[in-house]
């Protein structure tokens, strides 16, 4: 079975580019995968988890997305960058799993609502009130009431730093649309506290290497059995 433990470390890793190790995995190194997936774990959790709230569904579809990219690496013609191909395909299985339990967004909800943020469902309790007064995390909360479109716009081009021909590649719109939602998000967000979270935004949603492994050996059980059923 593979697994982080028994992945053989490779020295030159750090220096090869995507399409380098895509053409390493295609040639039949598989377990050079783990680089691509480590490499860009955070960006994908970033991105499904503007779409999608609940932390196990997020890495559900994390998984979904790194097989759905492992089983269509042979596509991936780099017109662009691999990172931005490997956004895309996450954020179709974000919008596919709300699709899929009857909760129809659109990406254009809100687009011309620049004034209100969408309310926040969750029940205040003691703990949350006692971390209310941290700036990160209001900046959390904040995002996550950010109408949908809006709030995917502003984690890819402020949280991760996509540029905004990235950013429309990874949601297929035009750049224009990227300017006007992200402008949009800046205002919704400066109103009430982004004018007081001093740099808090690159920290936010931050992917710990606990969680990472556990995405990288998931995703590395169900490539085995994909093999095992080729075989």
């Amino acid at each position: 079975m593979f697994t982080t433990a028994s992945i053989a470390v490779w020295p030159d890793a750090a220096q090869l580019s995507d399409e380098a190790v895509v053409s390493r995995v295609l040639a039949g190194d598989r377990a050079m995968f783990e680089v691509l997936m480590r490499r860009h774990n955070q960006r994908v959790y970033r991105a499904v988890r503007s779409v999608l709230h609940d932390e196990a569904e997020v890495e559900d579809v994390m998984q979904q997305a790194y097989i759905n990219a492992y089983l269509h690496l042979a596509g991936f013609e780099g017109r662009a960058q691999f990172s931005t191909w490997l956004t895309r395909i996450a954020l179709h299985e974000a919008f596919s799993r709300i699709r899929h339990r009857g909760r129809t967004v659109s990406l254009d909800e809100h687009e011309g609502d620049d004034t209100t943020m969408a309310p926040t469902t969750r029940d205040a309790d003691p703990e949350q009130q006692a971390l209310a007064g941290e700036m990160r995390d209001l900046l959390s909360d904040a995002v996550d009431r950010l109408p949908p479109s809006y709030r995917t716009v502003y984690v890819l081009r402020e949280i991760e730093g996509l540029s905004t021909a990235e950013t429309g590649e990874s949601l297929d719109v035009p750049e224009q649309t990227v300017k006007t939602r992200l402008h949009r998000a800046r205002a919704l967000l400066r109103r009430d506290l982004f004018d007081r979270t001093n740099g808090e935004a690159a920290r936010l949603w931050h992917f710990d290497l606990k969680r990472c492994s556990r995405i990288v050996d998931g995703v590395f059980a169900r490539i085995e059995a994909i093999d095992r059923g080729c075989s």
